[in-house]
Order: C-alpha cells, then sequence, then structure tokens
C-alpha cells in the first residue's frame, strides 16, 4: 500500500527545486525555510559514505562539540567512585554514583541521555552492556564517555557533543542544531560537524569518500546537497 503524502508534505517538496543538488549555504537557506511543524524542528544531517563498516579499518567512529550546540536539554549520568562522582555532579551532572546508577539500568530505569564511565568503572557498566548498546548508550574512549577527566566530558555532553558512527550501510545520520537558529549558528555547527567526518576518513577508504549528503528537517523532505563541496571542508 503506498504510502500517503499529507498536503503540507507535498507543499514543501514543491518549494524544493526538482532534483537541482544545492551548496551548503543555498541548502542551510532553503531549509530554515522549510519550517512547518508546531514544535522547533531539529536540523538534521544524512550521509552515505564509501567505506565497508564490516571491516575494522573503514569504521567511522567519533564526537564532535557543536559550537553553537544542539538546542537540546541533555541529561548526563556518570559511573565514577566517590572523588570523580563528585567532580561529575559539580561540573553539572544529573546523575552521578556506582553500582545505584547500574542496578537502575538492569531494572530497566535509564533516565538519561548519555552515560559516561571512569575506566575502572566498565567491568561494572559491561554487566548491563546488552541493555546500554542497542539504545547507543555505551560509553566508549572514541567518543570521550570513558574518561577519568569526567568534569570535561559532562561540560562537552551538555554543551553541544554530537557522536557519530557509521552504520553496516555506511550511512551516518546526526542532528546538528535547530531550525530556531540563526543561518550562522546552523552554517558553523554544519562546518563543524563535516569537518569531524572528513578527519575521520580511514586511509583504507578508496574513492570519493563522501557519496551523498542532505540536509533536512524533523518533519521535512530532504534537500541533496554538493558533495565535492563538503569534501573541500577541512
Amino acid at each position: 500500500m503506498s504510502k500517503k503524502v499529507s498536503k503540507r508534505y507535498k507543499d514543501l517538496i514543491e518549494k524544493l527545486e526538482n532534483e537541482k543538488v544545492y551548496s551548503a549555504t543555498d541548502a542551510i537557506e532553503t531549509v530554515k525555510g522549510l519550517a512547518s511543524a508546531k514544535f522547533d524542528e531539529t536540523v538534521e544531517i544524512s550521509m552515505k559514505l564509501n567505506v565497508d563498516p564490516k571491516h575494522a579499518d573503514q569504521m567511522v567512529r567519533g564526537s564532535v562539540v557543536l559550537p553553537a550546540g544542539t538546542g537540546k536539554t541533555v541529561r548526563v549520568a556518570v559511573v565514577a567512585k566517590e572523588a570523580k562522582a563528585d567532580e561529575a555532579k559539580a561540573a553539572g551532572a544529573d546523575l552521578a554514583g556506582g553500582s545505584e546508577i547500574i542496578d537502575d539500568i538492569a531494572a530497566g530505569k535509564i533516565d538519561f541521555d548519555v552515560l559516561i564511565a571512569t575506566p575502572d568503572m566498565m567491568g561494572m557498566v559491561g554487566k548491563v552492556g546488552r541493555t546500554l548498546g542497542p539504545k547507543g548508550l555505551m560509553p566508549n574512549p572514541k567518543t570521550g564517555t570513558v574518561t577519568m577527566d569526567v568534569a570535561k566530558a559532562v561540560e562537552n555532553a551538555k554543551g553541544g557533543q554530537v557522536n557519530f558512527r557509521v552504520d553496516k550501510h555506511g550511512n551516518i545520520h546526526a542532528g546538528i542544531g535547530k531550525v530556531s537558529f540563526s543561518k550562522e549558528q546552523i552554517t558553523e555547527n554544519f562546518e563543524t560537524f563535516i569537518k569531524a567526518i572528513n578527519k575521520q576518513k580511514p586511509a583504507a577508504a578508496k574513492g570519493r569518500y563522501i557519496k551523498t549528503a542532505s540536509l533536512s528537517l524533523t518533519m521535512s523532505p530532504a534537500i541533496d546537497m554538493d558533495v565535492l563541496e563538503l569534501l573541500d571542508i577541512k
């Protein structure tokens, strides 16, 4: 059965030029004009990379702190021993502690968006890995969420850190701000994110690294972008 397209969505499609590949500047300007929901929509970027994540040396994964933030309120939990837990709380962590947080996770109570842990607590965190993994909440050194510098990790998570990871098909999807942000703020976040992706290009990746890229809002059609321009953002 074909999916019914709403009049609102059809109207948005008509605002886009058919089969046009947009420059970054035009795409950002255009995406702001697609706001149509009753809430502050997220500006989302989707990319297909020319990598094969089945090979460890072609996995693209990391994190980046967006200069204008994400526009989202992020709840942060930290699993650490006494002094480090206190340090995390002082930095603004919503939850900080040891076994009590693990017990809550095991019981299905997950009241946070980001989980940070010190390396010495990862054995304990590993016990609830099957719960955290599918939700994308497992701490990882590559995203800066396994660290002794818990204060910095909390500040990053609260201040606009975005984690990214290619799926098995080589796709990356991330929110890079809100449609209410100024064009300058979205541009700054966009360029920072693309630089982070380009920096992660695996040496084993052959050919054009970024195959396709598009910008959209939570409730809008996608705007196809000029990948050659994106490859030059270093």
